[in-house]
């Protein structure tokens, strides 16, 4: 079963109807220049809504490491999510469960990646924008994907309901993880785009 990831969240009704829909995961924004952006007082507030056996992920992108501190010791975060060129080494600090993002354009070494950040849950897979740290709506060439990569991956960037299904079928990932995919605005998610794009994955699952 293709597991779902939320992201963006930024307001607690989304949160608990992307829950109950059947989403595994929910994504809260720590990047201060991304719209999607959550302060602790809120992802707190959400955090604090959802039913158990939910994961909470963090996204960070090029936060120092004491900005990383400090948010867990207010957040009970399950999950980071490192969206910026961070290193292993970087990433692993904080004995934390993570995934490492990486923004695949042609040229990119996708098992350079999985060996570098071998100590990572998961390879999340987003499209390459010069100005972008994810969240741009933008698909990319799942064909340039490598074989037999020794991570999960998890399936990004511009997924909606009309295409995630042929994601799946192509990619074959642990996760996918939609954002603006299921919005009316930045950080404020639609219902039935939701349930479509649940409802999609599950379709997927069962081909």
């Amino acid at each position: 079963m293709t597991r779902i990831k939320i992201c963006g969240i930024t307001r607690v009704e989304d949160a608990l109807f992307a829950a109950r829909q059947g989403a595994d995961a929910i994504g809260l924004v720590f990047y201060p220049a991304s719209p999607r952006h959550v302060s602790v007082a809120r992802a707190r507030e959400i955090i604090q809504a959802l039913p158990p056996f939910v994961t909470t992920v963090g996204l960070f992108v090029n936060a120092t490491a004491q900005t990383v501190r400090d948010i867990l010791h207010e957040l009970p975060l399950d999950l980071l999510q490192f969206h910026g060129d961070e290193s292993a080494d970087f990433c692993q600090q904080f004995e934390k469960p993570y995934m490492k993002a990486v923004r695949v354009k042609a040229g990119v070494d996708l098992l350079q990646y999985a060996l570098a950040h071998r100590t990572a849950k998961a390879l999340l897979l987003d499209a390459y924008r010069e100005d972008a740290y994810g969240g741009t709506g933008h698909t990319f060439d799942w064909n340039i994907i490598a074989q037999n990569l020794p991570l999960p991956l998890v399936l990004s960037g511009g997924l909606q309901a009309a295409n995630v299904v042929q994601g799946i079928q192509s990619v074959k990932p642990w996760a996918v993880d939609v954002s603006s995919g299921v919005e009316i605005d930045k950080g404020i998610k639609d219902t039935a785009k939701m349930i479509a794009f649940i409802r999609a994955v599950r379709k997927a699952d069962e081909e």
